[in-house]
Parts: structure tokens; sequence; C-alpha cells
């Protein structure tokens, strides 16, 4: 079994900032590319960013400049740290891994975590 556990969710003004992380654990595992997406109210899970195995990264328009995606292999935690926040930032965020296990590749989603922007 292969579990993602995240952390660092909550409420913050406009303009501030919130560190997100996950963590993978379990046994035997390989992780692949890792991300974070988000879920507002009445809408769909979207991409947020995302990070190879290699370092590259990816980022969706709206959060340019204002996200950075970062992970550390060796823990097995990706982080997004946010900058910048705006309402409209306001979601669910989920992170997602793509882990090999016992030969299966598959997609793995962590429980959520609430970042609300609010003043």
């Amino acid at each position: 079994q292969v579990q993602l556990v995240e952390s660092g969710g909550g409420l913050v003004q406009p303009g501030g900032s919130l560190r997100l992380s996950c963590t993978a654990s379990g046994t035997s595992f390989s992780v692949y590319t890792m991300g974070w997406y988000r879920q507002a109210p009445g809408k769909e899970r979207d991409l947020v960013a995302t990070v190879a195995r290699g370092g590259s990264t990816s980022y969706t328009d709206s959060v340019k400049g204002r996200f950075t995606i970062s992970r550390d292999s060796a823990k097995n935690t990706v982080y997004l740290q946010m900058n910048s926040l705006k309402p409209e930032d306001t979601a669910v965020y989920f992170c997602n891994a793509d882990i090999l296990r016992v030969g299966n590749l598959r997609s793995y989603w962590g429980q959520g975590t609430q970042v609300t922007v609010s003043s």
C-alpha cells in the first residue's frame, strides 16, 4: 500500500502565502511525476502544477510566476509554494503521484487540503 498525506492548507488573506506539502509513504515503491490539482466548489478538478522525476516543472497559466512546485525525492515529498494568493485560488488542493509498485504504475491521490483566500 502507498499513501499520500498532505499538509499546509488554511485561511490566508489576499496577497499572502502558503506552502503545501505531500509525502508518499509505504513499502517498495518508486515515485515518478508528482503534482498538485485543485477543485473549487461546483467545478472540476484542474491541474495546477507538476514536477517530473528529473525535476522539470509545468504550471497552469493562472499560477505562473506566483506558485512554485518542488520535490525532495529522498523524502518522496512534493511541495507547492503559493505566493500572491488571490480569492480565486480558493479550492481543495489534491496531491497526485505516479507510483511504480510491484510492477504496476498507477496514479495515487491525497485526501485533499483546503486553501481559502479571503479577507
